[in-house]
């Protein structure tokens, strides 16, 4: 009697079964958010956790709508970075399938794409890493070739996979000496990330996805948001200049694309600056942002706003404060020169503010502070110089019984 009672009962599922089960059902659902995912993998990556590099199992077959026995990720039990994730094999190619499976064929090559190898050691992974980067380069030419509106399944899950591949912890090499002069960074060697063999093919599709003619901006902002974008804004501190680079291109991109997204841009590049003037006096990306705001500022409508005159005097004119301004005084220099070129009244305000900044020790520093007020002076009106030329010539005439052969150089030239 007692056997046939216990017998009915359930039995306890033993710890490898569990575990199996468990890892079977660990899946990317097409109705979770962009953000939260995101920031569990954020979180994952911190904690040491490597359930970010998963991928969809039996539930991914359901969600997709497809058959279990399709040409799905295989799950078997594999060894990546040291710990317990899931191997899989290439889908096939896009040519290979007819046209109305290649919507549901992107989806599977994009959840694909969403683990995250580890790249300090060249030797692990070899073949799944190969498998990734041409299953990119394939996305890569589906989204350039598309002929038919992404859907927001579709806008939400590439947003999704850039930010697993793209949005990390950035690393600087350590220095012996914290404090550099910015000529002694440009002797420097680049940092180059290991894993750009694949950061490459995922900007690349980013920027082909943003600037598609097939990606609706009224819809693509819910997935390409202030979250995002300053996610974006982050990734521009990056020691590797190839990444910058890209970094420079996407944002332009989104700020011409997403008309409503372009305050908070300038104002996020605005806290940037504040904050490396202010408090680190280290960004390697400011040459790149002010690439960026001299395209914008180009195109700002007359009458100025009160906002970019503001701008002007509370961001890029401090900006020449920091020692490090060599690595981006072209760029600060052409942006200044628009606002003048603008606003013929913003003279006064830009002279005056380079004489505040005026290096005293720093020769070649001068030199660049010359050449500006030179490009300023082009600029200028005369009631707008006569405002300021006192302060403006005893400013020249110290620079005239300057020690330094530089300075006196630049002057007679």
């Amino acid at each position: 009697m007692f056997k046939q009672i216990l017998g009915k009962l359930p039995r306890k599922q033993s710890k490898s079964s569990e575990s199996r089960e468990s890892g079977s059902n660990s899946v990317y659902s097409s109705n979770t958010s962009t953000s939260s995912r995101n920031n569990d993998h954020l979180a994952s990556s911190k904690s040491g956790n490597p359930s970010h590099t998963s991928l969809p199992g039996s539930n991914f077959a359901s969600n997709l709508g497809v058959n279990k026995g399709s040409s799905l990720p295989q799950v078997d039990k594999l060894k990546l970075n040291g710990s317990s994730a899931y191997s899989y094999e290439a889908l096939p190619a896009f040519r290979d399938v007819p046209n109305s499976e290649k919507p549901n064929l992107f989806i599977k090559k994009i959840y694909l794409c969403c683990v995250v190898f580890d790249f300090t050691d060249p030797t692990k992974n070899l073949k799944e890493k190969e498998i990734k980067r041409q299953t990119l380069l394939e996305l890569v030419d589906y989204v350039t070739s598309a002929n038919a509106k992404f859907t927001e399944v579709m806008m939400q899950e590439i947003t999704n996979m850039a930010s697993l591949n793209l949005f990390r912890t950035l690393t600087s090499p350590p220095r012996e000496n914290k404090v550099l002069e910015a000529f002694d960074l440009e002797d420097e060697e680049p940092s180059m990330d290991p894993a750009w063999t694949h950061l490459q093919i995922v900007y690349e599709l980013l920027l082909r996805f943003i600037a598609s003619p097939e990606t609706d901006a009224k819809s693509a902002k819910k997935y390409i948001d202030h979250s995002f974008v300053l996610k974006l804004l982050d990734n521009f501190d990056s020691e590797d200049p190839r990444e910058r680079e890209y970094l420079k291109t996407i944002l332009h991109r989104i700020y011409g694309k997403f008309m409503v997204h372009r305050p908070f841009v300038r104002k996020a590049i605005n806290n940037i600056f504040y904050r490396f003037i202010f408090e680190t006096e280290k960004h390697n990306g400011v040459a790149e942002l002010l690439e960026i705001l001299g395209s914008i500022i180009n195109g700002f409508a007359l009458p100025l706003k009160e906002e970019h005159k503001l701008f002007l005097v509370r961001a890029l004119i401090p900006l020449h404060k920091p020692k490090s301004i060599p690595m981006y005084h072209q760029q600060l220099s052409y942006c200044i020169t628009q606002f003048v070129e603008k606003d013929c009244k913003l003279a006064d305000t830009v002279i005056r503010g380079l004489l505040k900044y005026w290096p005293l020790t720093n020769s070649s520093k001068e030199v660049m502070f010359l050449g500006e007020l030179e490009e300023v002076l082009e600029a200028t009106q005369p009631p707008e110089f006569q405002r300021c030329m006192v302060p403006l010539f005893r400013q020249i005439a110290r620079c005239l019984s300057s020690s330094h052969f530089q300075v006196i150089a630049f002057l007679r030239s």
